[in-house]
């Protein structure tokens, strides 16, 4: 069974994951061009990756509560997409 995965996610000064439970989906990740600075990622290697306001990046299969994400507080990421 497919289900649609479809949420906003409020960034804060620390990372955190997009999940809190493992939720394997195929998705686009976005930084809204409404945010008021960029948001960053935690990469593979444990550097901050800088996505600026209006980025965004398709993403397949991929498990939400490995990606870890931090930046100005009020600002977000909108996660759209599904489990298939």
């Amino acid at each position: 069974m497919n289900n649609a995965v479809m949420f906003t996610f409020e960034v804060s000064e620390e990372y955190r994951p997009l999940s809190e439970r493992p939720l394997v989906a195929s998705v686009d990740i976005s930084a809204p061009p409404g945010n008021s600075d960029s948001v960053l990622f935690r990469g593979m290697d444990g550097n901050a990756v800088t996505w600026i306001r209006g980025e965004w990046h398709t993403m397949i299969r991929v498990d939400l509560s490995t990606i870890y994400v931090k930046g100005t507080p009020g600002d977000v990421v909108s996660v759209v997409g599904g489990t298939w």
